[in-house]
């Protein structure tokens, strides 16, 4: 059964499957000491949810394995044409993250999990029913991933896989057949520290722990409010999210491109105009992101981050069209505009 499973989600488009027990993780002590810590920023339903995230049986009670997916979005091109970290001092263009330039992965996989898992509730014979997530269910995932023996997790907190490198996207089935566990994955990082080093706000604060209150990923996608002050100029001109420690990871050189998003590539988003998207209106965004993670951040936020990304990097042309900013009705977005005009007014 279980290399059936395995060949069935290959012919679907997934480019490793891999099993593991439903006991809980390991690392579930060390995840409670960093809510303790509060490196989970406002990011609440970690701590909420974290009894289930910690324990897979209370996600489903009958789970006894848990299949792990992965799916590459690494993209040859894109490695070869991204802009480098020392070189985003683009005043017109903006930097979104690799995994957002493409169709929602949570859609695209989501499909191809559905149809796993029905597949596996039809023909397995433990009774019940599997449940399957993608990035959105309170499960540890890359845990998980790890004791399946799909990749470790590096010193930046993420996957790595021996044969993938970092861009992974990573899906879970929790399912009442028992099956035989892969062998988990040993750490590979050794002494290396480049992800650490390369960390634009120093949020990784320690191997293995990432304080989000600090990461660039947080602060532009999942932070709702004002950016505060001090991580500003340190965000470049990146509007949504940050590579720059998956970037460092030597293992991407064994990166490969997957099947499933191969194609499912979004044109414009690498390094879309700030300018432009500064003066979108609530139809012409849903346009632009429709079908994209992007949309999820909502306009208000967008503008929020363009108008950082001007203050870092924009010239005395963006000032009429960030002064209008500044009078918006959306007070984040007024006040986040309002300081990018001083910080360009301040560069002359």
């Amino acid at each position: 059964m279980k290399e059936r499973i395995r060949q069935l989600a290959l012919e679907l488009g997934f480019d490793a499957c891999r099993f593991t027990t439903a006991l809980p993780p390991s690392s579930a002590p060390a995840f409670q000491n960093w809510l303790d810590a509060g490196y989970h920023g406002s990011m609440e339903y970690l701590a909420r949810n974290a009894p289930k995230r910690k324990n897979p049986a209370l996600v489903l009670a009958e789970a006894r394995s848990v299949i792990v997916l992965a799916a590459s979005y690494y993209l040859e091109e894109a490695a070869a044409n991204d802009t480098q970290i020392d070189a985003r001092n683009n005043a017109s263009k903006g930097v979104v993250a690799r995994y957002a330039r493409f169709n929602d992965y949570h859609e695209v996989l989501g499909a191809k999990l559905k149809r796993l898992c029905e597949w596996i509730d039809g023909n397995g014979s433990a009774g019940g029913r599997s449940l399957w997530y993608v990035d959105t269910g309170p499960v540890l995932e890359r845990d998980l991933a790890q004791r399946a023996g799909l990749g470790f997790i590096g010193k930046h907190s993420n996957l790595i896989s021996r044969q993938w490198g970092n861009w992974i996207f990573l899906a879970e089935i929790l399912t009442p057949l028992e099956l035989e566990p892969d062998a988990p994955e040993k750490n590979h990082c050794g002494q290396c520290t480049r992800c650490i080093t390369a960390c634009p706000t120093q949020a990784i604060r320690a191997p293995f722990t990432l304080d989000a209150r600090r990461c660039i990923a947080y602060l532009t996608i999942e932070h709702k409010g004002n950016i505060p002050l001090e991580w500003r100029t340190a965000i470049g001109n990146r509007i949504f999210g940050c590579d720059d420690c998956l970037e460092a990871c030597p293992w991407n050189r064994f990166a490969q491109a997957g099947r499933t998003m191969k194609g499912q590539e979004r044109g414009g988003l690498a390094e879309p105009d700030l300018l432009e998207l500064l003066g979108l209106d609530e139809a012409g965004f849903r346009e632009r992101f429709e079908g994209t993670p992007v949309l999820r951040l909502k306009r208000a936020r967008l503008r929020r981050n363009v108008c950082v990304a001007l203050g870092n990097t924009g010239g005395r042309e963006a000032i009429p069209d960030l002064e209008r900013a500044a009078g918006d009705a959306d007070a984040m977005v007024a006040e986040h505009a309002a300081w990018a005009v001083e910080q360009v007014r301040k560069r002359g």
